[in-house]
């Protein structure tokens, strides 16, 4: 190596430890993204089952209400959501969830009340889940597994706020929701939300009225939608298209 090539690699150096440094930065927060997101899907598909297989009581209502809270904290988490945004917000679901405590232990678990509240922490929690998801990719430059546990959370958020829906408007309409008037408990609404989002539709549990045959529809159409443009574009190109980052993408830092 001339005298020439010794001085590029040396005035080189400080690039390359850069561009190490940087990389190791993105492993370390892609790790963190992934934890971050993995204990999200988790509290989820824990909400999904204990609605979906424990029979309706103070209990369970009570679990409910507190991993409800839980996955908005998490989801809040997981957009690195600002004190601002979080203090309020967990303040908020927590008076919901209290609220919901309270109305089991009164005797009501299945009450109006409880689907009202069952129905706002579900809400809150799917923008906070969109806008950690926007960040992650925007940082790796790449589809990453958080970015799929993101939209997979999504997916199962979808299926349990319908389900809540359809609770509530049952409550609301003294119980009556399905066409074969079974009780309108949230582990009926949720096996029927999911078997419309996937278009399973056994036909054992149907809408009665022409607002559960709209929400159905749009349910359905919504699931298809998702699958085939969101799920399937982000599966699609996992581990694919990492763009190189060069110097002049970092951000300038004014004095």
């Amino acid at each position: 190596m001339d005298a020439h090539s010794a001085s590029e690699v040396e005035a080189g150096a400080p690039g390359s430890r850069r561009a190490i440094a940087r990389r190791l930065r993105l492993r370390a927060q892609s790790r963190e993204r992934r934890k971050r997101f993995g204990l999200l899907l988790v509290s989820i598909t824990a909400v999904f089952a204990l609605e979906g297989i424990a029979s309706p009581g103070r209990v369970q209502q009570i679990i409910v209400s507190v991993l409800l809270t839980v996955t908005l904290g998490l989801s809040l988490w997981v957009a690195e959501a600002r004190r601002r945004v979080v203090v309020p917000t967990l303040v908020m679901s927590g008076l919901f969830s209290v609220a919901g405590i309270v109305a089991a232990l009164a005797g009501h678990p299945e009450g109006r009340a409880v689907a009202i509240l069952n129905l706002l922490l579900a809400l809150m929690a799917p923008p906070a889940i969109v806008v950690g998801t926007a960040r992650t990719l925007r940082a790796r430059r790449q589809v990453t597994i958080e970015a799929v546990f993101g939209v997979l959370c999504l997916y199962l958020l979808l299926g349990m706020l319908f389900a809540f829906l359809y609770s509530l408007i049952g409550k609301v309409n003294g119980g009556a929701f399905f066409a074969g008037h079974q009780s309108s408990t949230t582990a009926h609404t949720l096996y029927f939300s999911f078997t419309t989002l996937t278009t399973v539709g056994y036909g054992d549990f149907t809408a009665a009225s022409n607002l559960g045959h709209t929400l159905s529809n749009a349910e359905a159409l919504i699931g298809q939608i998702y699958l085939v443009t969101i799920v399937s574009l982000i599966v699609g190109n996992l581990g694919l298209g990492r763009m190189k980052v060069s110097e002049s993408d970092e951000p300038a830092i004014g004095p």
